[in-house]
C-alpha cells in the first residue's frame, strides 16, 4: 500500500506542473512585434523633424549616432557594469528574501500577521521619499541596491503568497495521507503551483527594479553610475546623451528580463521531465 501510495503522489506535479505551463503560455502573446517598433520609430523621427529643434527633441538617427559613439568609450561600459549589478543585485536578494517571507507567511498566519503592515508601508511610501530616507544612512554608491530590493520585495512577497494560498488542497491532504516528506512536496506540489506566480512577479519586478534603482542614481549621482551620466546630460542640455542613456537602460531591461524569464521556462520544464 505504501508503494502504490507513493506511486499516486509522483503523479501529482505533472498535473499541476502542465497546468501552470498552461498559465504561462499566453507571455508568448506579448511579444513586441518589429513592424510596431518600426511605426513608433518613425512617428518619433517625424515629430523631431515638426519640432525642429534637437535640443527639445532629438531625433531617433542622432540617438543611435551618439550611442554608437558612447559605446567606444571605456567609461560607458564601466557605468552600464556599476548599475547593472548593483540593481540586478538588489532584484536577486529581494527575489530570494520575498520568496522566504511568503513561505513562512504562508505557513503560520502569526508570521503573515506581522509582515502585513510593513507590506502596506512599502507599497505605499513613494519610491522618492524612500530614496531621500535610505541616504541618510547609506552612501550613494549602494543606494540601488537598496531602492532596488525595497521596490522588488512586496511584488515577490505577494504573488508568491498568492500562489501558495492557491495550492489546491486536495493534492496537500492526498499528500498528508500518503505522509509525502516535506521536501518532495514543495518540488512536486507547492514548486509546480508556484512557478506561474514567480514568474508573473519577476515580469512585473524587473522593470520596477530599474525605474526605481536608476532613479535612486539620478538622485543619490554616485560616482560612475548611469544615474550621473542622465543628471550630467541633463544638468549640460545634452539631449542626444539624455535619449542615449534612456535607451540603454531600456535595452538591459528588456533583454535581461527576456533572458531571466526564458531560464524560469527552462526551469519550469526540466522539473516537468523529473
Amino acid at each position: 500500500m505504501a508503494d502504490n501510495g507513493y506511486r499516486r503522489t509522483r503523479s501529482i506535479p505533472i498535473t499541476g506542473g502542465r497546468r501552470g505551463a498552461r498559465r504561462a503560455a499566453p507571455h508568448k502573446q506579448n511579444r513586441i512585434r518589429l513592424w510596431a517598433v518600426v511605426l513608433w520609430l518613425m512617428v518619433w523621427e517625424l515629430a523631431s523633424l515638426y519640432i525642429g529643434q534637437e535640443i527639445l527633441l532629438v531625433s531617433p538617427v542622432s540617438v543611435l549616432r551618439r550611442l554608437c559613439g558612447l559605446a567606444l568609450l571605456p567609461d560607458f561600459w564601466a557605468s552600464i557594469a556599476f548599475s547593472f549589478f548593483r540593481i540586478i543585485g538588489g532584484f536577486m536578494l529581494a527575489a530570494f528574501c520575498g520568496t522566504l517571507l511568503a513561505g513562512l507567511a504562508g505557513a503560520f498566519g502569526f508570521f503573515r500577521d506581522l509582515l502585513a503592515p510593513a507590506m502596506a508601508a512599502i507599497k505605499a511610501t513613494p519610491v522618492d521619499s524612500f530614496i531621500i530616507l535610505v541616504l541618510i544612512w547609506v552612501p550613494s554608491r549602494n543606494l540601488s541596491v537598496i531602492i532596488s530590493f525595497l521596490m522588488v520585495l512586496p511584488v515577490i512577497y505577494t504573488n508568491v503568497l498568492n500562489g501558495i494560498r492557491s495550492t489546491d488542497p486536495k493534492l496537500l491532504e492526498m499528500a498528508r495521507v500518503f505522509r509525502v516528506p516535506l521536501i518532495r512536496r514543495i518540488r512536486y506540489i507547492y514548486l509546480s503551483q508556484l512557478l506561474p506566480f514567480l514568474r508573473t512577479g519577476f515580469s512585473l519586478s524587473l522593470g520596477l527594479c530599474w525605474k526605481a534603482g536608476v532613479a535612486a542614481e539620478v538622485i543619490g549621482i554616485p560616482k560612475g553610475s548611469i544615474g550621473e551620466k542622465l543628471y550630467e546630460a541633463k544638468v549640460y542640455l545634452e539631449t542626444a546623451d539624455l535619449f542615449s542613456w534612456t535607451l540603454v537602460i531600456v535595452l538591459i531591461s528588456v533583454i535581461f528580463e527576456k533572458l531571466f524569464l526564458r531560464l524560469i521556462d527552462r526551469g519550469v520544464a526540466l522539473i516537468e521531465k523529473t
